[in-house]
């Protein structure tokens, strides 16, 4: 999953990452239906009739939209609430590019979810046309599928905020110093809210995980496809959860990359404060790492004053933001990609031994917003507000602020690198004023085929709780396990180990007889 805002001065948000958590029956009122209701069932086979008949009329990409040929675009229709098929209708943009093998070897379409809430799939075809080493074999058997989900990008995308005031810096320290930092917080999580509902009200009862399950069953359908091929990565694989649970018989293939944990009792508020301890872990493997890599970086030769130079740079940008934009919020926004990725430890590390040595400007331009990119800020604010939007549609929040302040003030203490901005950034969800749904029982249904799922053992974004858990509901799976290793999005690095058994998976179906673990993918290394 994906983490993307800190709340700050503005009522804005800094990048960030991305999780979730909730409790327990939403209550009933009048026309609310369960997730995976009988009505919503007639409702997405209507639809994907529908969609079956009429196809996709595949274009040349808008230019805008980045996607150069021979790569194609277009529209699959769907309902606003499945329950009413009938009524308003949404689009869903998709893109595809076709096989590269011959028709013999064809084996339908691959559609791929990146996570989120929020994130856009519609950069997957582009890794035929960069010719991908680790997608070369696969992308001879199946058309790559991207699309963007309801509410995210080109699909009806939803906002709850202007972009520009969204992005705009510096934030509020996300760290609280008193009860009145804290009153502040809070005020601006509840404006949120109240943007969210005013921008786009209409939307968001319908920005559920199970409604975007029944989209991606309806894209299927217009793809012409029997059965659906989908790997799902960080909230991909909530996703993936959900579609197997409400239609285990279109499954084909199915892979789940860095799995969020589909226990009800984790979906969404819980699930964040789990994460909140998996940075803290990851963040401390990072440290020790740029430690080791001392005569490179000269940051601190021992974890420990790696830590004390990050809380002297952090004190500093609160007294004064560098740059005058740079404060601990956009620090955070900027350092968190390293607990994150690895691929982007050694980024991380030379912008702040750059910054050591005087250079002041780098850290500016890697953590402060472009006020200039207002393409890239209303994606950002988009992503935001659909990242806000499921969580608290999907599930039950807590509403009592003791509740929030008990927790998050116990997990500061042993783990404060993301724990407070990741409780601002949720906070909205506690006054969301939109019905808030029981997150489906995410379990095996009949029909499923084995589905394979992969996993890094200290991932800090989707702790590997996660995938254990996912593992024991869907009967026949496989786990594959890299040990000793947190990268978030495991199958798109190289480890021969991972890539050969997915590469086996989608081409011929093919899975071991137990589970696997693997050795560790490379450790990144300093630049020479």
């Amino acid at each position: 999953m994906r983490r993307t805002a800190i709340f700050g001065a503005t009522g804005g948000v800094v990048t960030g990452v991305l999780i979730a958590g909730a409790l327990a029956a939403p209550s009933a009122s009048a026309g609310q239906t369960v997730p995976g209701g009988a009505a919503e069932a007639r409702g997405v086979k209507i639809a994907a009739d529908r969609a079956a008949e009429a196809g996709i009329d595949w274009q040349d990409c808008p230019a805008d939209w980045g996607l150069a040929k021979p790569i194609k675009c277009g529209y699959v229709s769907v309902p606003l609430d499945y329950a009413k098929p009938n009524g308003r209708q949404i689009k869903i943009a998709v893109d595809r590019i076709g096989s590269t093998g011959t028709p013999e070897e064809r084996q339908g379409a691959l559609l791929y979810n990146p996570g989120g809430p929020g994130g856009s799939g519609l950069r997957f075809p582009a890794r035929v046309t960069s010719k991908n080493p680790l997608w070369t074999k696969t992308s001879k058997a199946y058309d790559f599928v991207g699309f963007d989900p309801r509410g995210v990008g080109r699909s009806t995308p939803i906002s709850c905020v202007d972009p520009q005031e969204y992005v705009k810096a510096p934030k509020l320290d996300p760290v609280p110093d008193s009860e009145a930092d804290k009153r502040v917080q809070r005020k601006l999580a509840k404006e949120y809210a109240q943007g969210c509902k005013e921008r786009s009200g209409w939307m968001l009862p319908h920005m559920t995980t199970p409604n975007t399950a029944r989209d991606i069953d309806v894209v299927r359908a217009a793809l012409g496809e029997k059965k659906l091929n989908f790997i799902g990565v960080s909230y991909g694989t909530y996703i993936g959860g959900v579609y197997a649970t409400l239609f285990p018989n279109h499954v084909r293939r199915m892979i789940v990359d860095s799995v969020v944990n589909p226990s009800r009792e984790k979906i969404w508020y819980q699930a964040n404060l789990d994460q909140d301890v998996a940075f803290e872990m990851r963040w401390d493997d990072w440290k020790a790492w740029v430690a080791k890599n001392d005569a490179a970086y000269h940051i601190g030769d021992t974890p420990e004053k790696v830590q004390k130079q990050w809380e002297t740079l952090r004190a500093t940008a609160k007294k004064n933001p560098i740059g005058g934009l740079v404060g601990p919020a956009e620090l955070l926004g900027f350092f968190q990609s390293a607990p994150y990725y690895d691929s982007a430890w050694t980024s991380v590390a030379e912008v702040w031994s750059a910054y050591l040595a005087g250079d002041e400007q780098a850290l500016v331009d890697a953590a402060a917003p472009d006020m200039s990119d207002t393409a890239g800020n209303i994606a950002s604010e988009n992503g935001n507000a659909v990242y806000t939007a499921v969580e608290c549609a999907d599930a039950k929040w807590p509403t009592s602020w003791s509740r929030w302040n008990r927790d998050n003030t116990r997990l500061h203490k042993d783990y404060p690198f993301l724990t407070w901005s990741n409780a601002w950034m949720n906070l909205p969800c506690a006054t969301w004023g939109v019905p808030q749904q029981t997150p489906l029982e995410v379990k095996t249904g009949k029909g499923l085929p084995p589905v394979l799922i992969v996993q890094a053992t200290r991932d800090a974004a989707t702790p590997y709780e996660g995938a254990v858990e996912l593992h024991k509901r869907l009967k026949g799976s496989r786990l594959i396990t890299e040990k000793d290793a947190g990268s978030h999005g495991v199958t798109n690095l190289a480890n021969p180990c991972i890539n050969q058994r997915v590469d086996a998976y989608l081409l011929e179906g093919t899975v071991d007889a137990k589970d696997v673990t693997c050795e560790p993918h490379a450790t990144p290394q300093p630049k020479k």
